[in-house]
């Protein structure tokens, strides 16, 4: 289960970037972009620093 959790982590972190591209092209309001841009990057990081060695142990 370890070893899953940052891939989970990074395909979110895909997920919402298609979300936040989507988002811009609809048009949407300014602040449910960048909010969904937000928690693309905190889920990128969080799967990346998942993966650090020494790091979710």
């Amino acid at each position: 289960m370890n070893a899953v959790l940052p891939i989970l982590l990074l395909v979110l972190a895909g997920v919402l970037v298609g979300g936040v591209w989507s988002l811009h092209r609809q048009g949407a309001p300014r602040g449910a972009v960048l909010l969904t841009a937000v928690l693309a990057v905190l889920a990128t990081a969080g799967g990346v620093l998942w993966l650090l060695p020494g790091a979710g142990q």
